[in-house]
């Protein structure tokens, strides 16, 4: 198993958005693996102070204190018109790892679609980049039991602007709106008519 993990952190002419979350993941993760030096990300984030970057804060936890590295890029937003349900029951991404094998997989999958929507027992989780939420007329719903919990998906149940809920196939056309949610597109309002946006 990979112990190598990462973080996603946008910054706008050098401005860092929502490292609070970023941190609260990572220490969560190295909880989970019993590790008790943590580290203050915002020591090691030193994003460009021109443009939108996206931050790639990468920390191995083979090694003994572990070290964290941290790339930056220039964004370029990927657009996501279409999304193909594909199934897998047994996939477990729960935490940010460096290791997207199964992802990468299941996304060699998507045919002529942008990307795709996984589902796993009977549930929608998430795309292979973002959380998604549903409109239902009065909320936005996202997925109880998600691959991934991200931080945008943290910070906006937080702020009670999305709520959870089980989503089935079956409900998919009960919804008027879609959104996908990460750390670099905020939450992104698809616009185009949902029965079209699955393929």
């Amino acid at each position: 198993m990979s112990k190598t993990f990462f973080e996603t952190i946008k910054a706008v002419d050098g401005e860092i958005f929502h490292l609070s979350f970023h941190q609260k993941r990572y220490e969560s993760v190295l909880k989970h693996f019993g590790i008790k030096e943590i580290q203050n990300l915002s020591l090691h984030v030193n994003p460009p102070k021109n443009t939108l970057y996206r931050c790639r804060l990468t920390y191995d936890l083979s090694i003994n204190p572990h070290k964290i590295e941290v790339e930056y890029y220039e964004y370029q937003k990927r657009e996501i018109s279409s999304l193909k349900l594909v199934y897998d029951d047994r996939i477990v991404y729960d935490l940010k790892s460096t290791n997207r094998e199964r992802l990468e997989e299941l996304y060699e999958l998507r045919e002529s679609c942008d990307d795709i929507l996984v589902v796993k027992n009977s549930l929608i989780t998430d795309t292979t980049i973002a959380n998604i939420a549903f409109y239902d007329s009065k909320n936005w719903l996202t997925p109880a039991k998600p691959l991934l919990k991200g931080t945008t998906r943290d910070r906006l149940l937080s702020e009670n602007k999305i709520y959870e809920a089980d989503i089935h196939v079956k409900d998919l056309k009960n919804f008027s709106h879609v959104a996908l949610m990460n750390a670099m597109i905020d939450f992104d309002i698809i616009t185009k008519n949902n029965k079209e946006f699955f393929c």
